[in-house]
């Protein structure tokens, strides 16, 4: 059975989408099967994999969650093997509303991507940066989260409302939740501040804190306006490594779980 994890962090600008979209395309670099599921509005990751959000010939994320099509058919192959892709559309933002009074409105999308969940080794979701109902269905779909944390002061206070939502859904939609580990973007090792606020981090969440950090890196940044995960735009860069590190620390996490059972 596939594993999904919801990428997500409630804060703008923490390298979110970038992780998604690279850490997805790693794990298909891995020779793992992967799917990444844009739940985004702003349908960043569908533009970062080079595909527009105003295709009509692509359904999205928002069709499935209506119901008005199966998950079959939103499915699209990217440029990378072995990862597909669900795009995201900005008639996303108006799902909450369409669904309010929907006795499921919680696991919409995890009922919805059931038929496809054990075709796939890794399903990666890219959440919406904030907590609404999109979200709640990304964390009731998923089974476990990764979140990514830029190295500034106030990373941890920014946590708060986060880790304050995934309880609430461990609490009863979803029980089996669990957090995959928080992983440190846009990393400067030059930086005493950046330096700080990592120790911060793994002092305060110990082994759940990646021991990969994604350093900044110009190449990284731009591999998006060309609709390229970075192992397609340079492979050689720095963000390539930091991504295939995280991806195979991912794995070696759930290594160690299977062979604990």
């Amino acid at each position: 059975m596939g594993k999904v994890i919801a990428i997500a962090n409630q804060k703008g600008g923490v390298g979110k989408t970038t992780t998604a979209i690279n850490l997805a395309a790693s794990l298909a670099a891995l020779e793992k099967k992967v799917l990444i599921i844009d739940a985004d509005p702003q349908a960043n990751t569908t533009s970062g994999l080079n595909f527009s959000p105003d295709d009509d010939r692509h359904r999205s994320i928002y069709e499935l969650m209506e119901g008005s099509i199966r998950v079959q058919d939103a499915l699209i192959q990217t440029e990378m093997p072995g990862l597909h892709m669900i795009p995201s559309h900005i008639n996303l933002v108006g799902i909450e509303i369409e669904m309010i009074n929907d006795e499921r409105r919680e696991s919409l999308l995890r009922d919805a991507i059931a038929p496809v969940k054990d075709e796939y080794d890794y399903i990666i979701i890219d959440c919406s940066p904030s907590l609404g109902l999109i979200t709640v269905n990304t964390l009731v779909a998923a089974d476990s989260v990764i979140i990514p944390v830029q190295p500034e002061f106030f990373a941890l206070e920014g946590l708060g409302k986060l880790l304050q939502t995934i309880r609430i859904v461990q609490s009863g939609l979803n029980p089996a939740l669990t957090i995959e580990g928080f992983v440190v973007t846009m990393f400067d090792g030059r930086t005493k501040v950046h330096q700080q606020v990592l120790a911060e981090l793994r002092e305060h969440f110990k082994e759940l804190v990646f021991n990969t950090v994604i350093q900044r890196n110009i190449r990284l940044s731009e591999a998006p306006s060309h609709g390229k995960p970075i192992l397609l735009y340079e492979i050689s860069c720095t963000g390539s490594s930091n991504y295939l590190n995280l991806a195979s620390e991912v794995l070696e996490r759930d290594g160690q779980k299977i062979n604990r059972q």
